[in-house]
């Protein structure tokens, strides 16, 4: 069965050479437009009481809908006004030859990721990552205490803004600089924990074409093995730079993820809206993104967090429905509110793997404080989200069960999102020489872990 790309020709030509559009015109007469029409044809409702649906018939409309509006809206490339579009054949093909299991990393630290079912036993993929900026004497150190998780099966390493003293700035040289630095460093910290060949995914300082190719070098830097993301420009958008780097990623043959996330609050609309164009990223990410894998993360406008009720029903309804009728690798990224060394920020990862997992992804977890503080995130966010997200799985939770406990969580923290704590950065939180977290916040950690566990939230152990 064949892998990513499919006919990389036929998308590059039509990024060329597809229908002309201006990207005002893309917004409001087409994306706008024909999503309001397929939330009604195909009879898509939230009910914000049931944030993990159990409505199979409901998953499936939500796929035909995304279908319909995808083959219908395409994708629009911002540098030349072309709509990039597909077939439903075309589309079929691409789904139909996705073979739904990779091998990431090497080694005794290889892992395989799959694609995962509703209500799937088996244990998800999962991925570790602060999502934030760090400042440079943190790098290794924050990647260390990432990658020296149990549960982590790969690891995507921190970003850097400056450089040797100097600010990083897209285009220039010491974005150049910057990007082989972080490559460099973030082997250098696999190899210092004992996991060489865990499954890495960078360079997220590389923001151009141009520093991401300068980092590709299996020596010292992304080797083939590793992951590498091809984004994509809000709504359903793509530009040169972002062809430019699949095409790049694609001849050197490393693994290439879609990085994608709707606004619920944007031109998606509301709840209905952002999981049919979330649907609609996955088969761009498969078809023009050329991805091996994906990583999801719907988000809200105001409050940049993804553990409210909507977005969680979001989530869940997304990967329902990938679940049921396709076998992409898709990863569940969230985002919440609270910030490091809370309360709240435990209880809002607990609820978004909880969710994600239930409802059939592999988790990428997890951005905290809104994903907009430099230094604030630390790895014990990521090992509860997992340690819950593996335990559902384990203890073959199902969607009814998971929707009583998400409901109680989101009592405890809902109210709280627009004033969210902000918490303690990673400084705070980690002895920065031992690479190992505060007794404070292990013991916060443990106090909220048995909250949960009384609250009926499983756990792997």
């Amino acid at each position: 069965m064949g892998t990513p790309p499919w006919r990389i020709n036929e998308v590059l030509d039509r990024a060329q050479n597809g229908p002309i559009c201006l990207e005002k015109d893309f917004d409001f007469k087409f994306l706008v437009p024909e999503l309001q029409r397929v939330i009604k044809e195909y009879d898509i409702c939230f009910d914000p009481l049931t944030p993990i649906p159990s409505d199979d018939t409901l998953a499936d409309n939500l796929w035909k809908a995304a279908l319909d509006f995808y083959l219908t809206v395409g994708t629009l490339c911002t540098d030349t006004y072309r709509r990039i579009k597909f077939t439903e054949n075309e589309i079929k093909e691409a789904l139909g030859n996705f073979p739904g299991k990779y091998i990431l990393g090497f080694g005794r630290d290889a892992r395989e990721i799959t694609s995962r079912k509703v209500e799937d036993t088996r244990r998800p993929f999962c991925l570790f990552s602060p999502d934030i900026t760090c400042d440079e004497d943190l790098f290794i150190p924050m990647s260390m205490a990432y990658l020296q998780e149990p549960l982590a099966d790969g690891v995507c390493a921190p970003i850097l803004d400056e450089i040797e003293g100097m600010p990083i700035r897209s285009g220039s040289p010491t974005e150049v600089k910057g990007s082989v630095a972080h490559a460099m460093m973030f082997r250098e910290a696999a190899r210092r924990v004992g996991r060489p060949g865990i499954f890495l995914k960078s360079v997220g300082t590389a923001e151009s074409a141009a520093a991401q190719i300068a980092a590709s070098n299996p020596e010292w830097g992304e080797r083939l093995t590793d992951g590498r993301f091809v984004a994509s420009i809000s709504e359903l958008k793509v530009n040169n730079s972002l062809l430019n780097k699949m095409v790049h990623f694609h001849t050197y043959g490393c693994f290439v993820g879609a990085l994608m996330g709707p606004i619920l609050g944007g031109y998606s609309g509301g709840p209905e809206g952002t999981a049919i164009v979330g649907l609609a990223y996955h088969l761009q990410g498969l078809l023009v993104n050329q991805a091996h894998f994906l990583n999801y993360f719907p988000f809200h406008l105001k409050h940049t967090c993804n553990t409210m009720r909507e977005l969680l029903w979001v989530i869940s309804m997304t990967y329902q429905s990938l679940a049921r009728n396709s076998n992409l690798i898709s990863l569940s990224n969230g985002f919440t509110a609270a910030g490091p060394c809370t309360p709240m920020v435990l209880r809002e990862a607990a609820a978004h793997a909880l969710v994600s997992v239930v409802s059939g992804s592999n988790l990428w977890e997890i951005a905290v404080a809104k994903n907009r503080h430099k230094n604030y995130a630390t790895p014990m966010e990521a090992r509860m989200a997992c340690e819950v997200g593996c335990g559902a799985a384990k203890e073959r939770i199902t969607r009814n069960d998971a929707n009583e406990i998400t409901l109680t969580l989101l009592k405890s923290y809902e109210k709280d999102i627009e004033t969210a704590p902000l918490g303690k950065s990673f400084r705070e939180c980690y002895d920065i020489r031992k690479v190992k977290p505060s007794p404070d916040y292990t013991e916060l950690f443990n106090t909220i872990r048995n909250e949960l566990i009384d609250l009926g939230v499983p756990f792997i152990y």
